[in-house]
């Protein structure tokens, strides 16, 4: 009699091809596969730093630089203008009637929650010889409208190219509604500071 194959027993054929089959590969963890994420998510803030502190700061300051050289040089170029009024004896240095001061102006920024401000002095020009006297009569209601201008901007509007220019305009624009009249003319910054 002829041994029957036990049908338990693997086949000759089948444990070969078992032992030839490389063994199966491990599923990734969970965390493995989260680690591009999360690499990306903190190095995307640090990536962004370094391109602001080494690349568009020095180039901005490069133009911001050159700029003023160009009026500079205009200027030298141009016919003598006709000198500015005289100051009061008794006035600070390059001011005049027709300017007002305003010096360490602080307010807090909107959206900061009180953790950012601004500190900014500056002048206040116009044509109107009593500008001055205006202003010092009118200054509880001016610097008012002053602090209403300026705690409405937010960090992000005082990034932005041109930023000052827009707050002058803002300035001047309020200063001659307030006023009821065109007085105010230009604003010129000589402090301007964010904390």
């Amino acid at each position: 009699m002829t041994a029957k194959p036990d049908p338990k027993a693997p086949a000759p054929e089948a444990d070969a091809a078992a032992q030839e089959a490389p063994a199966p590969a491990k599923a990734p963890s969970a965390l493995a596969a989260w680690i591009p994420a999360i690499c990306a998510i903190l190095l995307a803030p640090a990536a962004s730093l370094a391109v602001a502190q080494f690349v568009l700061i020095p180039r901005l300051e490069k133009k911001l630089a050159a700029a003023p050289a160009a009026p500079a040089a205009a200027a030298a170029e141009a016919p003598e203008a006709p000198a500015a009024p005289k100051a009061a004896p008794d006035a600070k240095p390059g001011a005049t009637a027709n300017s007002y001061e305003f010096t360490n102006v602080v307010v807090n920024l909107s959206g900061t929650m009180g953790t950012r401000y601004l500190k900014t002095s500056f002048t206040v020009t116009g044509s109107d010889a009593a500008l001055k006297e205006l202003f010092e009569t009118q200054k509880p209601r001016l610097t008012d409208v002053t602090l209403n201008v300026l705690s409405v901007l937010s960090l992000a509007e005082l990034e932005e190219p041109g930023a000052k220019n827009l707050i002058r305009d803002k300035l001047v624009a309020s200063y001659n509604q307030a006023l009821g009249h065109h007085v105010v003319e230009q604003v010129y910054f000589s402090d301007f500071l964010i904390q």
